[in-house]
């Protein structure tokens, strides 16, 4: 009985230390990617402020770009959980300033204006059916060592989930 004692502490203490490495590394490279983004945002204002003078709709949906990585970021360091729909938030923002600047430039109907209305219609698609999915079955996270199991016939609240 004493050497699986030993082996289950050691086993605890690696566990332990990983996950302090783990969440280091994730809060590392999310404070490196946030302040690369408000860099990003604010080099932008400066450009448009300064040398254009005006802010053109891709410069306003850009700027909606960083507004959702950011908010992308911070979502990540309070639930420590990044939503999917939001990185198809950041896939339709970029398909429309796409779409917008397209448009503005060639004033020309063609096929390429179809497939990229397409794809964003595919990804608003992909949201509701996220949506839909994480109502209808919530993912309750839990602990790996805590895993106290739900009574009979009780299914996790929708509230519950973390990554509606």
């Amino acid at each position: 009985m004493r050497p699986k004692s030993k082996v289950k502490k050691v086993e605890s203490f690696l566990d332990h230390f990983g996950n302090i490495a783990v969440e280091s590394f994730h809060y590392l490279a999310l404070f490196i990617i946030g302040c690369m983004v408000i860099w990003s945002a604010g080099h932008t204002v400066i450009d448009i402020l300064t040398i254009k003078q005006f802010a053109s709709i891709d410069d306003i949906l850009l700027l909606f770009i960083y507004l959702e990585l950011g908010a992308m970021v911070g979502i990540y360091f309070k639930t420590n959980h990044m939503p999917v729909r939001f990185l198809i938030y950041i896939a339709i923002t970029a398909l429309t300033r796409l779409l917008i600047s397209d448009i503005q430039h060639t004033h020309k109907a063609s096929m390429d204006l179809v497939i990229i209305t397409g794809s964003i219609l595919i990804l608003a698609l992909a949201i509701l059916v996220v949506r839909y999915a994480s109502w209808t079955y919530p993912s309750v996270i839990r602990d790996k060592h805590n895993e106290k199991p739900l009574p009979q016939g009780k299914t996790p609240r929708p509230e519950d989930d973390e990554l509606a």
